[in-house]
Parts: C-alpha cells; structure tokens; sequence
C-alpha cells in the first residue's frame, strides 16, 4: 500500500503526531486567550471544536487500523471489521487524503485517482470475500451518482422509519 504515512518507520510517524498535536494545542491556546481577552467565547469554542474535528482522524485511524477495527484495502478505501456478515466500507479520512493524494495533481487527476483507489479498494475486497455468498456490503458514497453505482452493479437500498 503507498500510504506515505505507514511507509514511515514508528519514529518519524510519532514526529508527526506529536508535531500536530503541539500546533494544535498551541491554536487552541491561542484562540483561547484571545477568547478571554475579547470577551467574546464563541471564538474559543469554535476554534477548539473545528482543530479536534481536524487531527482527529490524524490519531483515531491509527489506533482503529492497530487494533483490527479498519482495515485499508487500499490507500483510500477502508471497511471496518466485519460484524454479523456486514462490511461497512468508507472512502479515505482527511488523514489518508492528506499523505496519500499528490498536491501537484489538478481537480480532475485527483478525482480520477480516487475512483481508481476506490475501485481497486473494492477489487480486493471481493478477492477475499468472492467464495463467502452470505456477507453483505453496506457504504454510502458522494462521489459515484447513483446511475454509475448501478452501471457497475450496486443496488440502492432506502429504508424509511415510520412515525
């Protein structure tokens, strides 16, 4: 997998969280005193809100990926572990997009080599499933409309709770 992050060896990863988790309190400090200063807490707030939403899956996918809960089948198409016959299968988090997709790349390259991460993703995901007839694949997606799904084989599934 060409993951720039997993390619790194545990020292350089650890460099990197902890390099994001000291600018990341260092803003929240930041916007924290400015907070008290201006009288204005929404600042504060805000800012720490948007910075957690922001690194968390800078940490949260690395201890999901070491205890089995995600598993990548490709750089950017990840499921968690399979429950009572069900996958759930996600795109890449803004840490996989981060470390994976080339900034040189222009919008349509990018949009391309997600498809193509995606598709692969999927490709090894029914190699080690094809002989299982009973697993069930569950995921939403935003980027293939629903009219490409079904070109390629997809059902959508719609259930409604009534009231």
């Amino acid at each position: 997998m060409n993951h720039r992050f997993y390619n790194k060896n545990k020292k350089e990863q650890n460099r990197i969280l902890i390099v994001l988790a000291i600018y990341s309190l260092a803003i929240i400090l930041l916007s924290v005193i400015i907070s008290i200063y201006s009288g204005i807490y929404l600042i504060g707030i805000l800012t720490f809100a948007i910075t957690l939403s922001i690194i968390a899956p800078f940490f949260d996918m690395l201890s999901l990926k070491k205890n089995g809960r995600m598993i990548y089948y490709s750089p950017l198409f990840i499921t968690e572990k399979p429950k009572n016959g069900l996958i759930k299968i996600h795109g890449g988090t803004l840490f996989d997009y981060y470390f994976v997709i080339d900034k040189k790349m222009n919008g349509k390259q990018r949009t391309n080599f997600i498809i193509q991460q995606y598709l692969d993703g999927l490709l090894h995901l029914i190699e080690k499933y094809k002989d299982d007839k009973k697993i069930k694949i569950r995921g939403t997606s935003y980027i293939i409309n629903e009219r490409t799904a079904e070109k390629i084989g997809f059902e959508r599934e719609c259930k409604l709770n009534s009231v």
